[in-house]
């Protein structure tokens, strides 16, 4: 059966979505709102009697001084990656952004490759032969995404390379952490948490740490602390209009898409975090914490409240986003897969970005490029 691509409308895109049981925030169509440096459009394929099966958000990154774009479906796009004939799902699509003038196109397929239980990963961390989360034995295996990777690898694919020594990409993270919330109470899920996680949520309650809903207005506080999470954990920070423009962008589209908590003592903000939520997958986004009283434990408190909020709201999955794929002690992002782990959390590994150079020249001066950032 052949399928037909078309433009579609943002109220047909979010309908799509919201029948589904969950998507990622990259995939619904206020996110292109959220980029003002990129144009979006909203793609979606029908079946012959005229039905949405699929959609997916594009958005297109003009080269400087030429009208050729580079194309990128961050997480998408929304399509049955089972089918075996992919080809009639991505070769329409490639089509037309080719004729928008796509030079090459970049997409996440959301398939779990891999998963390794909290204890898989908590044994892999203290032996000193694994030095990678790759090449330890995986807790269960997605049969079906080898099949996926080959299809898209006969079809002219490229997959991204997993990223430098810390295992994060350039784009979205391959490897992520995640706590499993369907059919589980909140009692079992706070049972999944370490003995150190039930210890410091405990000291923040007994401290008097309080954890608060904000606003619009409590973002230039919660970015205050993202900068110094950015220069202590040696990343470079995004700006504070980003932020306040992914807040007005998703809370139109859906008033509770995004949430922000800080984590309050004595009147001063310890940390803040935010929190996205499509269908039935929340998202802990981004977290901000400073070094002054780190003994009343903060962030422990914070992300507590924030899984039980997301409990509350009948989530599938937690999902603490991006962890890094290396487990030597030297690695400064070590402690934040420790942290990630210790909340019950999962380590997944998805099958990762992939590029089709529509124009190969274009597409390795673009590689290039990159290569020299």
């Amino acid at each position: 059966m052949t399928l037909r691509l078309r433009p579609i409308s943002r109220e047909e895109h979010l309908a799509f979505v919201a029948a589904r049981p969950s998507a990622s925030p990259m995939q619904v169509p206020s996110w292109g709102d959220v980029k003002p440096d990129w144009r979006a459009e909203s793609l979606g394929w029908f079946d012959e009697g005229g039905t949405p099966v699929g959609a997916g958000l594009v958005l297109l990154r003009p080269l400087p001084r030429l009208k050729r774009y580079l194309a990128y479906l961050p997480e998408g796009p929304l399509i049955d990656w089972s089918d075996p004939d992919l080809g009639r799902w991505l070769e329409p699509m490639l089509a037309y952004l080719k004729g928008r003038g796509a030079f090459s196109v970049k997409m996440g397929p959301p398939v779990v490759v891999r998963r390794w239980s909290p204890e898989a990963v908590k044994a892999a961390i203290a032996d000193p032969e694994a030095r990678r989360l790759r090449d330890v034995e995986p807790t269960s295996y997605e049969p079906a995404a080898a099949a996926v990777a080959d299809r898209l690898r006969g079809a002219g694919w490229r997959q991204s390379e997993p990223g430098g020594e810390d295992g994060f990409a350039v784009g979205q993270p391959r490897y992520v952490c995640q706590v499993p919330f369907a059919g589980r109470s909140l009692e079992d899920i706070r049972h999944g948490l370490n003995q150190q996680w039930r210890r410091n949520i405990k000291k923040a309650e007994k401290a008097g740490v309080q954890i608060v809903r904000g606003g619009h207005e409590d973002l230039p506080a919660f970015y205050e602390l993202y900068a110094e999470t950015a220069e202590r954990d040696r990343f470079i920070p995004r700006p504070l209009p980003y932020f306040q423009r992914m807040w007005t962008a998703l809370t139109a589209e859906d008033p509770d898409r995004m949430r922000l908590y800080l984590a309050r003592h004595d009147g001063d903000v310890l940390a803040a975090a935010t929190m996205l939520t499509v269908g039935d997958h929340v998202w802990y986004s981004y977290g901000a914490s400073t070094g002054r009283r780190r003994e009343v434990q903060p962030s422990n408190a914070m992300q507590w409240r924030m899984m039980t909020d997301a409990h509350e709201l009948g989530a599938a999955v937690y999902d603490f986003r991006g962890i890094t794929d290396t487990l030597e002690e030297s690695n400064h992002l070590l402690g934040l897969l420790r942290f990630k782990v210790g909340a019950g959390g999962e380590a997944v590994e998805y099958l990762g970005e992939w590029d089709f150079p529509l124009n190969k020249l274009l597409h390795k001066a673009l590689d290039l490029y990159m290569a020299r950032r």
